[in-house]
């Protein structure tokens, strides 16, 4: 299939700036996969449309404060993967910056040389000093680039779930915003972790998807998530980087196991799903790999026209916006 079969067109007022004051306040589209009908409703409604004996899997992965700026050279940084022995991989911008060999100061006590380049067009460097300490009290929430305004202090709460217990990720389980500590209580529900990187969110520059390569995420699986999962009737995957990681370990046809690892596995139609059967996402970018994953889950054609039905009903799109539950 080629990129541009993913393609739609979403008018830009329609991609939500900021958070609603209440988190479990989203619209939520409904989409059933076997009768293509699409209902609307809210996300506070969700128990109405799962059944006995579902369990809720969540990324409980946390946001870093990853996106920082070095003083001399002046450039903006996004560490993207914390590579031990404080060294860590990262986008930077301006790049010409950047080079390799050079060094960047952030404060008396921490600086970074550039020790190489990346397979992603980033830099890898080597911190001298507490690179945590820093990001705590310099650092800022990655919001992604469609949102366009800095970030402030309520997006430290606010790009974070609220039950986010495992810092690596430099993007939030947009799926996982919309609960509260209340709305999670009414359902079974356990976790798995995935740091969320640029694999989720890097373009597809390619027009045969066949052609794009992922970059891989660490995950972890549980033996105890393993087991609710083995006890329950269907298993709702909450984001895009659920169904993934579960699907990355359930591929072998021997069904879920814990495990801890790396996965780069690229989700796009044709695709055989054998552990994911309900999928609560968010409204992903035209063209991008999560809406690939997406369209496999659904198929295509009920995708796109789900999203065509989301524009004129004028939902709020991508990180900070509504959600569809897809059964």
């Amino acid at each position: 299939m080629k990129t541009s079969d993913f393609d739609y067109h979403l008018p830009e007022e329609l991609i939500a700036q900021q958070p609603l004051a209440d988190r479990a306040a989203s619209r939520m589209m409904v989409v059933n996969r076997a009768t293509g009908e699409i209902r609307h409703d809210r996300f506070s409604n969700l128990a109405g449309h799962l059944q006995p004996g579902d369990l809720l899997v969540l990324n409980d992965t946390k946001v870093i404060p990853a996106r920082i700026w070095s003083t001399k050279p002046l450039i903006e940084l996004l560490l993207v993967e914390n590579l031990g022995n404080n060294r860590w991989s990262a986008l930077v911008k301006p790049g010409h910056r950047a080079k390799v060999g050079r060094n960047l100061f952030f404060t008396p006590w921490l600086s970074a040389a550039i020790e190489g380049e990346t397979d992603f067009g980033g830099r890898v460097l080597r911190f001298t000093g507490n690179v945590d300490s820093y990001l705590q009290h310099h650092g800022e929430p990655p919001l992604p680039p469609y949102i366009n305004r800095p970030a402030d202090n309520a997006d430290r709460d606010r790009y974070q779930t609220v039950f986010a217990q495992t810092p690596g990720a430099i993007a939030a389980p947009t799926a996982g915003l919309h609960f509260t500590p209340e709305m999670l209580a009414k359902f079974q529900h356990t976790f798995l972790t995935l740091h969320v990187g640029i694999g989720t969110f890097r373009p597809v520059k390619v027009e045969n998807i066949e052609e794009h390569k992922m970059h891989a995420e660490k995950f972890t699986i549980s033996a105890e998530a393993v087991a609710a999962m083995q006890a329950a009737k269907r298993i709702v995957a909450v984001g895009t980087t659920v169904a993934r990681t579960l699907e990355s370990v359930g591929q072998s046809g021997s069904g879920i196991r814990a495990a801890t690892g790396a996965t780069d596995i690229f989700i796009h139609p044709p695709f055989k799903f054998r552990v994911v059967n309900v999928l609560l996402t968010n409204f992903h970018l035209p063209k991008s790999t999560l809406l690939m994953l997406v369209s496999a889950f659904a198929g295509r054609e009920l995708i796109l026209k789900a999203y065509e039905e989301a524009v004129r009903e004028h939902y709020r799109f991508f990180s900070y916006g509504d959600c569809m539950l897809i059964v």
